[in-house]
């Protein structure tokens, strides 16, 4: 995970998890809409999970 992904977690969680599936930028948008700090974590578990790495 780069610097710049986690940055871009941190202030726009959905963008960031992006090219990981429609269901993970879904998920992410309404932890995201919830609250700010539940999409960021969504967002950084997502981007750490080594299943979702391409």
């Amino acid at each position: 995970m780069s610097f710049w992904r986690v940055l871009l977690a941190i202030f726009l969680p959905p963008l960031s998890v992006f090219d990981k599936g429609c269901g993970s930028v879904l998920i992410v948008l309404l932890l995201t809409l919830a609250g700010w700090v539940p999409g960021i974590i969504g967002a950084l578990v997502i981007l750490n999970n080594p299943k979702y790495n391409r």
